[in-house]
């Protein structure tokens, strides 16, 4: 989970919403939090692991979770729920414009996501060579990823990670999830759980067991269409 500009990098539910939808922006309304049907919510400076199972219920529901992967903790929720989507924007103060990262736990997740046919030749093979990994691409999109996720840009940021966590949580849950850096806009990422904001903690709804995988930078991102690097 980290930050993408894409093109250059950058930065009914059961239960329910609390609180002002309006988003949480520096001197406006709180993000709403969102009630768990699971239990009564921890408190933010030492929220409880929760399993996969009831980190799946939360995205299935709405809610936005704190998860690790490859190198940084990251946000997710379920990227096709324009609500939850906006939440997650409003929790860590970015513009919707600059578009997410997408996850997945297994290639056909992306499944009829992805405009293969509108790389150049060979570029789709570098894209799968590289996978599963913490490399992330830039890649056409069908009309099925909505404008909330790829923001002002005509591709996706998406990668396929063999980290057990978020392979586990992709499959609970179904589908990709959104993967954004787990820290609010301009600051620091969180490289482990104790370093996570209790900012961000007091704004999400749960944050998973597990642990990232050890690597001391975000996941490489890279244009599928020209193959350049863009951070990494």
């Amino acid at each position: 989970g980290e930050e993408a500009h894409q093109g250059r990098p950058q930065e009914g539910h059961e239960g329910g919403l609390t609180g002002d939808t309006a988003g949480n922006r520096k001197g406006g309304a709180q993000a709403p939090r969102f009630v768990s049907a699971i239990g009564a919510c921890e408190t933010a400076a030492m929220p409880r692991a929760l399993s996969i199972a009831d980190s799946a219920a939360l995205v299935r529901r709405g809610g936005v979770i704190a998860y690790p992967t490859e190198g940084v903790w990251g946000l997710g929720c379920d990227p096709f729920d324009e609500a939850a989507v906006m939440r997650l924007l409003a929790i860590k103060e970015r513009p919707v414009e600059k578009g997410m990262i997408l996850i997945a736990g297994a290639l056909s997740q992306l499944d009829g996501l992805l405009d293969w046919d509108a790389l150049p030749a060979g570029q789709r093979e570098a894209v799968l060579a590289s996978w599963p990994g913490p490399n992330t691409w830039i890649v056409p999109t069908t009309a099925r990823v909505p404008r909330w996720i790829t923001g002002a840009h005509d591709g996706v940021a998406v990668r396929v990670t063999d980290h057990p966590v978020v392979v586990a949580l992709c499959a609970a849950v179904g589908s990709v999830l959104v993967s954004t850096s787990a820290n609010l806009s301009g600051e620091p990422s969180a490289f482990t759980r104790d370093a996570l904001d209790p900012r961000l903690l007091d704004r999400i709804d749960g944050v998973s067991k597990g642990e990232t995988a050890g690597r001391t930078a975000p996941s490489t991102i890279r244009d599928a269409r020209s193959g350049e690097q863009l951070r990494g």
